[in-house]
C-alpha cells in the first residue's frame, strides 16, 4: 500500500490533469486574431492552434505581386498562432500557479 503522501499527490495530479483538460476544451472554443499589412490580411485562430478563417482585403490582391500576398498571409498566420499559444499558456499558468511545469504528454 502506498504511503498517504503519494496517494494524495496522485489525487492532486489527477485533479490538475482534469482541470487542464477542461481549460484546453475551453481554449478550443476561444479565438484570437492576427494580422499583417496594417490589417490588410487578418487570420483568426483558436486555442487548438487551428486557423478558423482568413480575410484578405481586395486591394492587397495584385496578380503582378503574388509573393507579397503570400508573405502577408504567412505573417498574419504566424501572428495569430503566436497569440493563440500565448492565450493558452496564460490560462494554463493559472492552474499551475506559474510553476512552469513541463509534464510530458500534456501540451499547452
Amino acid at each position: 500500500m502506498a504511503p498517504k503522501g503519494i496517494g494524495e499527490l496522485m489525487r492532486q495530479a489527477q485533479k490538475l490533469q482534469s482541470q487542464m483538460a477542461k481549460v484546453q476544451a475551453e481554449m478550443a472554443e476561444k479565438t484570437i486574431d492576427g494580422s499583417a499589412g496594417g490589417g490588410m490580411v487578418t487570420v483568426i485562430a483558436n486555442g487548438k492552434q487551428e486557423i478558423v478563417s482568413i480575410k484578405i482585403e481586395p486591394e492587397v490582391v495584385d496578380p503582378q505581386d503574388v509573393e507579397m500576398l503570400q508573405d502577408l498571409v504567412q505573417a498574419a498566420v504566424n501572428d495569430a498562432l503566436k497569440k493563440a499559444q500565448e492565450m493558452v499558456a496564460k490560462e494554463m499558468s493559472k492552474l499551475t500557479g506559474g510553476l512552469g511545469l513541463n509534464i510530458p504528454g500534456l501540451t499547452f
